[in-house]
């Protein structure tokens, strides 16, 4: 249905002064804004968690996904799914099971009070694997739930609440937040550790910090929107190139592009055949990608 942006600024206005909701008002509140919302909230998250991985494990490939909790959400989803499980379980199934595999990604990385990156990164591929195998053997068994699955590993914002945005909220917001204000330190860090902890930076605990800030904000996004691919590996690739390497000003920014882009892409998924936004995401980032690649190359 079309609504005219004077219709939308018409209903926002009555909205936020308290009139009664009328008509298409009820349709711009409690369906259009609260998607709005909810990919702002989740593109920002993806995107900071995105821009602080590939600081801390100083590695440009890295994205909010790296430590499993992308495959440990399908995998939660898939159950829930595969056993018929009421809708408003299978978030809750999902955001357990993504906190889940990164936990174990991180036992299995552990090596005394250390994290080394290398072992961080092969563990989290490890797990991945191992969740990802899983989903697919419950998928295989439950040929009729299938596209359900599917359209949950492409992501998808069209059922989003306002409970729901409420419920991820915290999540994204605690994790986002405890990342910006570690923007200092991880400028020190890509130093090296020694010259970090030559600087007074405590780096095994800095790495962990940021590993359970990431992993809580991505957890609780996928849970509830599902996995939407490109946009933390892209955005802080772009925000570094407009607004350089620094921490302190690539986290935010990162936030606001991320925030931006998934906006647009879930509008081209309302709008055109995609139908997900996970699929607009990676078309977008696909190309973007392979022209980062290029570019340093010839650099």
């Amino acid at each position: 249905m079309l609504i005219s942006p004077g219709e939308v600024v018409s209903a926002l206005w009555r909205g936020l002064s308290g009139q009664p909701l009328l008509g298409d008002d009820v349709i711009v509140w409690r369906l259009r804004l609260p998607r709005v919302v909810m990919a702002v909230l989740v593109g920002a998250g993806l995107s900071v968690c995105g821009a602080a991985f590939q600081g801390v494990f100083r590695n440009p490939l890295a994205d909010p996904y790296l430590l499993g909790a992308a495959s440990g959400s399908a995998l939660g989803a898939t159950v829930a799914i595969t056993l018929g499980w009421a809708r408003g379980l299978i978030p809750v199934a999902a955001l357990i099971t993504a906190l889940g595999a990164v936990s174990l990604t991180l036992a299995l990385a552990r090596e005394g009070r250390r994290f080394a990156p290398t072992r961080l990164i092969l563990s989290g591929v490890l797990v991945g694997s191992v969740a990802s195998a899983g989903a697919t053997a419950l998928i295989l068994r439950g040929e009729d739930r299938a596209r359900q699955v599917l359209a949950y590993t492409l992501g998808d914002l069209g059922f989003s609440g306002w409970r729901d945005v409420l419920t991820v909220l915290p999540y994204v917001g605690l994790g986002a937040g405890v990342l910006l204000l570690l923007a200092r330190a991880l400028d020190t860090l890509q130093l090296g550790d020694l010259t970090a902890r030559s600087l007074g930076v405590p780096v095994e605990r800095l790495r962990l910090l940021v590993v359970v800030a990431a992993s809580l904000a991505t957890a609780g996004a996928v849970a509830y929107v599902g996995i939407i691919g490109f946009v933390g590996l892209i955005v802080p690739h772009v925000a570094r190139l407009a607004f350089g390497p620094g921490h302190r000003a690539l986290l935010p920014f990162s936030a606001l592009l991320g925030g931006a882009l998934l906006v647009l892409a879930d509008l081209l998924a309302r709008t055109t055949p995609l139908s997900q936004v996970g699929i607009v995401t990676t078309l977008l980032g696909g190309p973007f990608f392979l022209w980062l690649l290029r570019r340093g190359r010839d650099d």
